[in-house]
């Protein structure tokens, strides 16, 4: 697998992390709705996050296999 996959699933990873600390920050400021907007799409990055490195995972396992 390609080194430029798995520094994209990391960025994904970053990208939800961050959105998970802008939704903490809004929370703390009292901010529900916008905290909660944050919440849901740092979810949304998370699992994004997640399918793509099971998919490196399942490519990498295949070519293992293949190998």
């Amino acid at each position: 697998m390609p080194t430029s996959e798995h520094v994209h699933a990391a960025e994904i990873h970053l990208r939800a992390a961050h959105a998970h600390e802008a939704a903490a920050a809004s929370h703390s400021m009292n901010d529900h709705l916008r905290a909660h907007e944050q919440s849901k799409l740092a979810q949304e990055r998370s699992l994004e996050a997640h399918h793509h490195s099971e998919q490196i995972a399942k490519q990498e396992a295949e070519r293992t296999a293949a190998a």
